[in-house]
């Protein structure tokens, strides 16, 4: 530090909460004379023994934080290795945010994420375009995209597990031209309520502001509100009628939810930011340091409720989720330069790493009691938006039919049969239907995004790899970790890559993951093999069979072959020994197979001749 002393948070995992503030909230200007925003360094407290929950942790804290020192009505989210590429991107945002008519019922805006280093042909898909610029822009008509961890502007009221607004709904049409006796008819009765007589209060007028519905339930709030002690709101209940007795209530019901701390309960119902009048800066920071200690969560709603949910490694899909079912929407931004870029992991062991966390938190969310196939029918959330949620968490286990899918054309050849029998003109009639439609589908979305066919056919390829490799391996690990309670890791052995520009793409790093697709190549080749050599044994009459059964064999392998070269091959070229080796070592084989032919019946006994005599 500063006087020479050890920095208090190098041992990252027991250390205090700690607050530096580099730019305050004067003295600091720009070239032009402007008041330059506020830059403030937070670090929550560690220590051992206590539940961080890791990034989900530390965005709720950060939301503690800037609640209590600048309580600004929006928040960006960015992860640490993005960086803001379009400086017109939040006033894009505000746009939204700010609508007078829509925006209070916004809770996010979600700009698409870009990447920087990504090589030439983007051979394991981490541009991700056909999510991005299909699937997220779909979503955009529902009740909007999902959240997907960085690159989004929060509405702050949402994160506090507030309803959005209720529409005021047009009033009815009503006329004079019928008798008083008839209200039945015009609309309504006619008999108006009385008006209790106004109350003292302590809260500043703070039970005669507009009501707000936080998880079914009717609390306070108001534009500006002094700060006040939440011990005193059990006194002074005399006097008051039951509805106001119940909103007095309610509010000791804050401390509950939001924690031990007036000044942060204060700025939630503060639906246009800023702090309350009267606030003094030392005491704010005090506040701050409180607010991110180990024990502030403890009992509350914090990661239950109110800000990122915890419960998943995706903690992005649960706290949209939680958005949407309150009824919240959210918005789609898609400027035409990028808002924000990022780096990618382009090698394959990176990768399948990085799908397997994401698949392991869906399947997280899918064993757990926020699964959008039972949670949330009392809420707000519209069935396509429901639809989407559940595609979300059930990809993962696509992986089972998709293994299936890879192994049985090489069983096929293997074997001699082929797994579909005869169609009939009927069945053959349905069969290409479905197989236009699929195709027609896939024609307009393309059209309709501007994505290229490369960019699609690398999704294709990547979908096959991950779902044979980080899908499957997801599904098992989470089935273990939550029923089982055992968690398992996957290590990575990393070998230096030699080039320079894109030398990660080449860095070869060992992982369990590689072993199921490896698996598909090989029984897929020996298969391929396999079946010319009993073709050529049984002579012209096989070779008709076989193209079915090479055609589904050949489909495989082309999708697996980013993984193939992500094992044995450079940029844009397949080493020369390695087609040399698998052509020697398929030669081999098919004439072993030839020899031996396995799959011929084979006879027992005596060899039975004709004789020449008749009988």
């Amino acid at each position: 530090m500063q006087d020479g002393t050890p920095w208090p948070g190098n041992n990252t995992r027991d250390h205090p909460g700690m607050i530096q503030v580099y730019l305050g909230s004067a003295g600091a200007l720009d070239v032009d004379g402007k008041e330059l925003p506020r830059l403030v360094y937070v670090s929550r407290e560690k220590r051992p023994g206590y539940q961080h929950h890791k990034k989900a942790g530390a965005m709720n804290a950060l939301v503690r934080v800037s609640a209590v020192l600048t309580n600004a009505p929006f928040i960006l989210n960015l992860d640490c290795d993005h960086y803001i590429n379009n400086s017109k991107a939040i006033r894009e945002a505000m746009c939204f945010l700010m609508d007078p008519q829509f925006g209070k019922k916004l809770c996010y805006v979600q700009f698409p994420q870009r990447f920087d280093g990504i090589d030439r042909h983007d051979r394991y898909a981490n541009r991700n375009v056909v999510f991005f610029d299909i699937n997220m822009l779909g979503l955009d008509g529902l009740q909007g995209p999902v959240y997907v961890g960085t690159g989004c502007v929060f509405n702050r009221q949402a994160l506090y597990g507030y309803d959005p607004p209720v529409s005021k709904k047009r009033p009815k049409m009503t006329c004079d031209c019928w008798p008083s006796w008839c209200c039945c008819c015009c609309g309504g009765s006619r008999k108006k309520s009385k008006k209790t007589g106004e109350k003292k209060s302590f809260l500043g007028g703070l039970l005669r502001s507009k009501k707000k519905k936080m998880m079914g339930k009717n609390y306070v709030r108001k534009g500006s509100v002094p700060i006040f002690n939440l011990e005193e709101i059990e006194e002074g209940l005399e006097g008051y009628d039951e509805l106001e007795k119940s909103s007095l209530m309610s509010q000791k019901n804050f401390e509950k939810r939001f924690g031990q701390s007036p000044v942060l309960i204060t700025s939630t119902l503060m639906e246009n930011g800023g702090l309350p009048e009267g606030t003094n800066t030392n005491s704010l920071i005090k506040e701050a340091i409180h607010v991110i200690s180990c024990g502030y969560e403890e009992k509350t709603e914090w990661g239950k409720e109110i800000g990122w949910i915890y419960g998943s490694v995706t903690e992005d899909i649960l706290t949209g989720f939680k958005m949407h079912c309150r009824g919240w929407k959210s918005v789609y931004c898609v400027p035409k330069r990028p808002a924000f870029k990022g780096s990618a992991p382009i090698n394959l062991s990176d990768r399948l790493h990085q799908v397997l966390r994401w698949a392991l938190g869906s399947v997280e969310i899918f064993l757990s009691r926020h699964c959008p196939l039972w949670y949330g029918y009392a809420g707000k959330l519209k069935w396509l938006e429901r639809l989407a949620y559940i595609n979300t968490i059930v990809y993962p286990f696509t992986s089972i039919p998709l293994l299936a899918y890879c192994t049985i054309p090489a069983v096929c050849l293997l074997t001699g049969k082929f797994i579909i029998p005869t169609l009939s003109n009927l069945t053959s009639v349905w069969f290409l239907a479905l197989f236009l439609s699929i195709i027609a589908t896939s024609v307009l979305e393309l059209r309709w995004s501007g994505v290229s066919i490369q960019d699609w056919w690398r999704n294709e390829q990547f979908w096959v790899i991950g779902g044979v490799s980080a899908h499957l391996f997801a599904v098992f690990q989470g089935l273990l970790k939550v029923l089982a309670g055992v968690d398992t890791n996957f290590t990575v052995t990393a070998k230096a890559a030699e080039d320079a520009e894109f030398g990660e793409l080449y860095l070869f790093k060992w992982t369990t993951l590689l072993i199921p697709p490896t698996t598909l190549i090989i029984l897929n080749m020996v298969g391929v093999v396999a079946g010319v050599s009993d073709a050529i044994n049984n002579g012209y009459g096989s070779w008709g069979p076989l193209f079915g059964k090479l055609f589904f064999a050949f489909w495989v392998i082309v999708h697996l072959y980013p993984f193939l070269k992500g094992l044995m091959g450079r940029q844009n070229r397949t080493p020369t020994i390695v087609v040399l080796w698998s052509i020697l070592l398929a030669s081999i084989f098919s004439l072993v197979w030839v020899r031996i032919d396995p799959f011929l019946p084979k006879q027992t006994g005596p060899v039975l001749k004709q004789c020449g005599v008749e009988c």
